[in-house]
């Protein structure tokens, strides 16, 4: 008995807390949401997780085929279906982190209000599932990247590609801290839900996914740059494609919005669970 281990849980008190030993004590119970979700995500489905490689290559495919085929939309010399695609896995990466975050309230009440465990342990499972679809397709993505580099001499992939694991730790941290900025408001106000699928497709427009930075008009550069993910995927493309180019000054603003929004999130996220099974 003298052995035995005592847990107390009480109340937070402070407006910011992040405790990483407890969230690591719960390692195992991540582990299990991260493998809950992908077993449940294709569940009963004729192809599985073979999904995850054909979503990004299908909407590839509807940009190749709208952006630059009908509308004419320049790719900086780069093949189109690679220029797309480039956008295409980051982007998907950074919007499921972020609508999972976004949800963690509402789609978790039942259990939350059952059991106790770090509430931060859900949308950090939720980003880990999303890495890991985004590991898939990215996969699929560095086989072309290879492909056409050795077809064409337009693909250029260069030493900055030893900044992509900083990128997409960067991305899974925007997506999810914006998440749970989202999800600690659509607690009480649920009709600001709705608005999230809509914001999250305006958002990818003003995000040069679909376009390259260079057909922005001189006078909009700016005003676009600031977006936090446009230097992210601006700097991604470059590294494996060679085109684009890398702008330190607005990959630096876009890491401190990152800072800012996670911990802002984090923030209202710890405030927002204390009662937030009153007002789901």
């Amino acid at each position: 008995m003298q052995n035995e281990k005592i847990t107390y849980i009480s109340a937070k008190n402070k407006w910011f807390r992040f405790n990483f030993k407890e969230l690591w004590e719960y390692r195992d119970l991540i582990l299990l949401f991260v493998k809950r979700n992908i077993t449940t995500s294709y569940k009963q489905t004729i192809l599985g997780p073979v999904w995850i490689v054909i979503n990004p290559l299908l909407s590839t495919v509807v940009f190749t085929v709208i952006f630059n085929v009908i509308a004419g939309v320049s790719t900086d010399g780069i093949p189109p279906f690679l220029f797309y695609m480039s956008g295409n896995v980051l982007w998907g990466f950074f919007s499921s982190c972020l609508g999972k975050g976004s949800s963690t309230f509402l789609s978790n009440a039942r259990l939350f209000g059952k059991v106790y465990f770090p509430r931060l342990a859900q949308p950090i499972a939720d980003m880990m599932c999303s890495f890991i679809n985004y590991l898939i397709q990215m996969t699929v993505y560095v086989i072309l990247v290879v492909v056409f580099a050795l077809l064409t001499p337009s693909v250029q992939p260069n030493l900055y590609l030893f900044l992509v694991p900083v990128l997409v730790l960067q991305t899974g941290l925007l997506g999810m801290g914006t998440g749970l900025v989202i999800s600690s408001v659509t607690t009480k106000y649920r009709d600001l839900n709705f608005l999230v699928s809509f914001g999250v497709s305006l958002w990818m427009y003003i995000t040069p996914v679909v376009y390259p930075v260079s057909r922005i008009p001189g006078y909009l550069r700016p005003v676009m740059m600031i977006n936090p993910v446009a230097p992210i995927v601006e700097i991604y493309r470059h590294a494996f494609l060679g085109c684009g180019s890398f702008e330190l000054f607005y990959w630096l603003i876009s890491l401190a919005v990152t800072v800012l929004v996670l911990f802002f999130g984090i923030l209202v996220f710890n405030k927002v669970e204390k009662n937030f099974i009153d007002t789901v």
